[in-house]
């Protein structure tokens, strides 16, 4: 168990470190319920401060226009996390909840190694201006030069969520930075210390000019919703659930908002009757991960009939191996929920499980023996479920695993299919070109085969339905941050 870091408790508004207008609140570690620290707590006048800050940063500086400045900016970023690598996981594991190991790959190391490099690299080779070479225009009867131009939207909106708060961060924040634009970020009101440490190393240890990036602390969604409302703002950028998401479609639409929204996931897994079974069946705990709290999860398991029974067992002796556990401790796999809210509504999707007549074969709404403080949840396994049971249908965002029995490879994709959600999937197969046939054939923007998975700040992430809008990451990623404009000459006048 590392040294607890200092928690920084300001904001970053318009290149300072503020307190916030409304006092502090008080940011819990899930796992003991004790007291991390207080944050700042933001008004409505403190987020109104820091968008007209970085509208100013955006109409008045030459930040949206100088690409080199801006790589570099990024690269000072980057080497002061680094910096503080150690600091911020030992913050992550507390005020996230998140096992000590997975800080090691999703958490932090992982995002850390390419989220503000990637973009940076981008910016010197991503086709910013494309000549479409000259034509006759018979508008005009002029031989015309014709552009495009890729530009920054302008400011941007950034609202993060408690699970992975700092990969979500991290990714916004180079991505939107990158392409030239300002930003107004708000994390989640759980975990603010690893924003408000990057706010902090910002305006310490970086170039990045005053107002390009805030970071504002607020316990009260009325006052994130300031930048859902407020004109000045371009495009929000939101990560988390679908209700929320729909929400900001609804109150964006009178400023006409650009929007990318990652939203919520019910992913399946289809293992079919070739694959290693073991194997097949291990990527079944994934669910536990973090305490299911991953909005890619798997938490559908597809199984054939012909091998439902061997499956279903060795799941069995797979989750009554897990159980949750301090997440200090290095071979935690499952630590706890982030909240007694969080908790109790997983403990609601059981008990639903239940009295719809799934067969609980692991786990249920009991308190773990030994944990007397923290909020937590046993790993579950329900079999028998019907792909039309509420625990097949809506995310759970615990570590909840529904199995259901399928036909053949058709009723297979058939029922993936069937969700109102599109974010991930996974098949298993010993046949490599059989993996790949269904893969393609399922509604799923973010797909692994045989236990892969193409996470990385080059690779697009985001997903069909109600999963949401646009793709972080990637060149798509970077696109979603940019305006296209169409720019026609006298081809006579160059």
């Amino acid at each position: 168990m590392g040294e607890t870091p200092p928690p920084e408790s300001r904001m970053l508004i318009d290149g300072r470190l503020v307190d916030g207008e409304n006092g502090t609140f008080a940011a819990f570690d899930p796992a003991t319920e004790e007291v991390i620290g207080a944050v700042a707590d933001a008004s409505a006048r403190d987020m109104r401060r820091a968008v007209d800050a970085a509208r100013r940063a955006f109409d008045d500086t030459t930040w949206a226009a100088d690409r080199a400045f801006r790589a570099r900016c990024l690269r000072q970023l980057h080497e002061a996390l680094v910096g503080e690598q150690e600091a911020l996981r030992e913050e992550l594991i507390r005020e996230a909840g998140c096992p000590r190991a997975i800080t090691y790959g999703p958490q932090l190391d992982a995002p850390l190694s390419d989220a503000f490099t990637y973009p940076a690299d981008l910016i010197g080779t991503y086709p910013w201006e494309t000549d479409l070479g000259d034509a006759f225009v018979a508008l005009t009867g002029v031989l015309t030069r014709r552009k495009v131009l890729r530009e920054p939207v302008g400011v941007v909106g950034a609202i993060v969520p408690w699970n992975f708060p700092f990969e979500v961060t991290a990714h916004k924040l180079g991505q939107a930075l990158a392409t030239g634009n300002t930003v107004v970020l708000k994390p989640a009101p759980d975990t603010p210390f690893n924003a408000t440490r990057i706010g902090r190393l910002i305006a310490e240890q970086t170039d990045i000019p005053a107002g390009v990036v805030n970071i504002v602390t607020t316990s009260d969604n009325l006052v994130a919703e300031e930048l859902v409302l407020a004109p000045r703002v371009d495009l929000i950028s939101f990560t988390g659930s679908t209700a929320v998401g729909r929400r900001i479609m609804e109150k964006g639409a009178a400023t006409m908002k650009r929007l990318f929204l990652e939203l919520g996931g019910k992913s399946a897994t289809i293992v079919c009757d070739d694959a290693d079974l073991g194997f097949a069946c291990a990527i079944g705990i994934a669910p536990c991960m973090h305490a299911g709290q991953g909005c890619a999860n798997p938490t559908r398991m597809l199984l054939p009939r012909s091998r439902y029974e061997e499956g279903v067992a060795l799941l069995k002796a797979m989750y009554e191996g897990v159980a949750p556990g301090d997440p200090q401790d290095p071979a935690t796999l499952c630590g706890p929920v982030i909240s007694a809210k969080q908790r109790d509504r997983v403990l609601g999707y059981i008990q639903q499980g239940i009295d719809e007549g799934a067969t609980l074969l692991v786990g249920g709404t009991e308190q773990p023996e030994g944990l007397g403080t923290g909020f937590w949840v046993r790993p579950t396994l329900f079999t028998d479920v019907g792909n039309s049971m509420t625990i097949a249908q809506e995310e759970i965002f615990g570590p909840v695993l529904s199995v259901i029995p399928y036909d053949d490879d058709d009723d297979a994709v058939r029922i993936a299919n069937d969700s109102a959600y599109g974010l991930a999937g996974n098949v298993m197969s010993g046949s490599l070109d059989r993996a790949l046939a269904l893969g393609r054939r399922l509604r799923a923007g973010f797909v692994g085969l045989n236990g892969t998975t193409g996470y990385g700040a080059d690779v697009p992430f985001g997903g069909y339905k109600a999963s949401g809008i646009g793709r972080q990451n990637g060149s798509a990623g970077f696109d979603q941050y940019t305006e296209i404009k169409s720019l026609a000459y006298p081809a006579t006048q160059e």
